[in-house]
């Protein structure tokens, strides 16, 4: 009877019971990475954080889909996303609200919607990574369909994850023809397709594999646990298409529970502190701040030449080439 009297207070305090000192976050960053920074945030403002973690079965989703669910009784304040494409889903969903914040001032535009709906921060960049028998690097994503890289490449499944949002850049600027001449072209270089870039990265780190499409962090990671693999941005010649650049994006959510908390919070993550901290952690994070240090082991953002891509059209590629995407994976199963 204890227990169940102690759910029950605790669904109270999540969902209708707010209090007026506490903010709601929904978090699909890594929880490793954003808890720590939301608990400096509660340390130094004496607001109680209530996070709600995205799990890495849901590649991101979950929570986003609990946003969804919740349009028309909002239980989160803030929604704290790992890339800019749900933000732009939920946007066009009605789900979020415009709030620019003061800390933002310096990010690039290019990083936030121009509307204000979210902003972004602390960036990943989606780069190869080539294990270090390979003494020159795949110039680009198309090296996939190369044939002197038959059966040296993998790549994760692109029905989830960044891969799935790098697949819908690759469409916005390729359109749907290129892409399924790509997508049959891996499937003759016999690319297999892991669940997870993480398991990719290990897939190269293991010595199976030459080189794998993954994020940042995904190779810092290997690094650090002495694979020998290293890193490789990909298309950066002038008439390459560019490296994929992927910023956290944080958004208020329409109708939440504690809006002046939410943007309180909002403006802690988009500070040149809470950038400095993700850049110095095991994520290795790009800053989007002028003068906030990057990390030795990442270019800064002004040494990449980046997709140039529009996030709100790749949120609608995303949902256009679904259907696409799982047709060819089922192909290959």
């Amino acid at each position: 009877m204890y227990r169940f009297i102690s759910a029950f207070i605790c669904i109270l305090v999540l969902y209708g019971c707010s209090s007026p000192n506490e903010v709601v976050v929904y978090v699909s960053e890594d929880q490793v990475f954003s808890e720590p920074i939301l608990k400096d945030f509660q340390k130094e403002t004496e607001i109680t954080v209530r996070a709600v973690y995205d799990t890495e079965e849901a590649k991101g989703t979950g929570v986003m889909n609990r946003l969804l669910s919740e349009k028309n009784n909002p239980q989160a304040d803030v929604y704290w996303a790992n890339e800019p494409i749900r933000a732009e889903l939920l946007k066009q969903e009605g789900v979020t609200t415009p709030y620019v914040s003061d800390s933002a001032k310096t990010i690039p535009e290019r990083f936030k919607d121009p509307e204000g709906y979210w902003t972004g921060f602390s960036a990943r960049a989606r780069v190869f990574v080539v294990h270090d028998r390979v003494e020159q690097a795949p110039g680009g994503i198309e090296a996939y369909t190369d044939s002197a890289w038959e059966g040296r490449g993998v790549i994760a499944n692109p029905l989830f994850g960044t891969t799935a949002t790098h697949m819908a850049a690759l469409y916005t600027l390729w359109g749907e023809e290129k892409l399924l001449r790509f997508l049959d072209g891996m499937s003759s270089n016999q690319i297999p397709l892991p669940t997870s870039n993480g398991e990719s990265a290990d897939m190269v780190g293991s010595g199976a594999y030459d080189f794998s499409l993954v994020d940042t962090d995904d190779v810092i990671s290997r690094k650090r646990q002495g694979k020998l693999v290293h890193m490789a941005y990909p298309d950066q010649q002038q008439e390459d298409p560019g490296t994929l650049i992927l910023p956290n994006a944080v958004m208020l959510i329409r109708g939440g529970p504690n809006p002046q908390n939410g943007k309180k919070l909002i403006g802690y993550l988009l500070s040149r502190q809470t950038e400095r901290k993700l850049a110095k952690s095991d994520a290795a994070q790009i800053p989007l701040h002028p003068g906030v240090p990057t990390p030795e082991s990442v270019r800064k953002i002004e040494e990449i030449r980046p997709m140039k891509v529009e996030y709100a059209e790749v949120a609608r590629a995303m949902q256009a080439i679904q259907p696409i995407l799982k047709d060819w994976v089922e192909k290959q199963q």
